[in-house]
């Protein structure tokens, strides 16, 4: 990437203020935002996905939003391709992009670049048929026998994971994982920064962000969204929040149940998406709370330009160098 400004990643768990400090360091680094939360991404998801409605992105360009109807089914490479052509484009412009979201998936797929095994439509058909015909647990069981690893990661609710987990592993001979990327060198050289809260703070922001969103209008979102065809789409549906309110709609929960299993599913995710990141080395964290943590994580990329600068020549300008508040 010689010639172009380094990218910045702003990863982490559900509700941490990632959006916030993306904002904030856009802004003074004369960035770009990219998103990277895969149900953002769908067209109409707003009041589920927390999505930023445009009078408060600050006039910043945001990329990789309402890219997707709701029948349309978003695949990690897709993504990649799509999120890699605005990332060039932006630092190519001298401007600063910077990713984020926490979609676990994504992010290494973009950061590592992560390439996929082919597909096959027949061995795919196949699998799909059993998720068709018997469900969820009945592939989870074929996964459980064909690689232990994936099915110990992958939730056994997640039907399309499954299968194509069990697409590459009939197709490649190999576990799941062995298809991953290693841990390296960032892509582009990226700079990533993880945002997190205390736990129990965390959780009481994610009860509030879930009671807001279903006075916001949650309900009639997804009524709207289901006469666009909601049902049909392959992982439009299956988002948190997304799920729970279509099964209120079909009668199976009361709007109490639906309302408190959004909250279950979300903890439950955040956990997840915390156990992630935090394996990740190359992540310089920085508390979501803390009213400084713009400036912290702005140290931090500073430290981290510094340290580059008595090693190896950078792969391109550092884009604090062009830091300035946006008027």
């Amino acid at each position: 990437m010689t010639g172009l400004v380094r990218p910045v990643a702003v990863v982490g768990p559900t509700a941490t203020g990632k959006s916030d400090l993306a904002l904030e360091l856009a802004g003074r680094l004369d960035g770009e935002i990219v998103n990277i939360d895969a149900m953002q991404l769908y067209r109409g998801m707003d009041i589920g996905t927390a999505k930023l409605p445009p009078e408060q992105r600050r006039g910043i360009p945001h990329h990789q939003l309402d890219v997707l109807d709701v029948t349309e089914t978003a695949t990690v490479a897709a993504y990649q391709s799509a999120a890699s052509t605005d990332i060039e484009a932006i630092s190519s412009r001298g401007r600063t992009p910077v990713v984020v979201g926490g979609s676990m998936m994504y992010v290494q797929a973009l950061l590592d670049q992560w390439e996929f095994p082919a597909t096959d439509p027949v061995v795919r058909a196949k699998w799909e048929l059993l998720l068709a015909e018997r469900g969820t647990s009945a592939v989870h069981e074929a996964l459980q026998r064909a690689d232990s690893a994936a099915a110990a990661t992958i939730l056994p609710t997640d039907g399309r994971r499954m299968v194509r987990a069990l697409e590459v592993v009939e197709l490649t001979g190999r576990p799941f994982a062995a298809s991953a990327p290693v841990i390296g060198e960032p892509r582009w050289g990226t700079r990533i920064l993880g945002v997190d809260r205390d736990t129990a703070e965390l959780d009481e922001r994610i009860a509030r962000r879930t009671a807001a969103m279903f006075e916001q209008g949650l309900v009639d979102e997804v009524r709207g969204l289901a006469d666009q065809g909601l049902r049909a789409g392959q992982t439009a549906r299956r988002a948190i929040g997304y799920a729970q309110v279509l099964a209120f709609l079909d009668g199976e929960y009361d709007l109490d149940e639906a309302r408190e299993r959004t909250f279950i599913g979300t903890r439950r995710y955040v956990r997840r998406q915390r156990s992630w990141f935090r394996r990740d080395p190359r992540v310089r964290w920085v508390d979501g709370a803390d009213p400084a943590a713009a400036e912290t994580a702005l140290s931090l990329l500073a430290d981290w330009a510094g340290r580059e600068s008595t090693g190896p020549a950078s792969s391109g300008p550092d884009p604090l160098t062009k830091e300035r508040t946006r008027s």
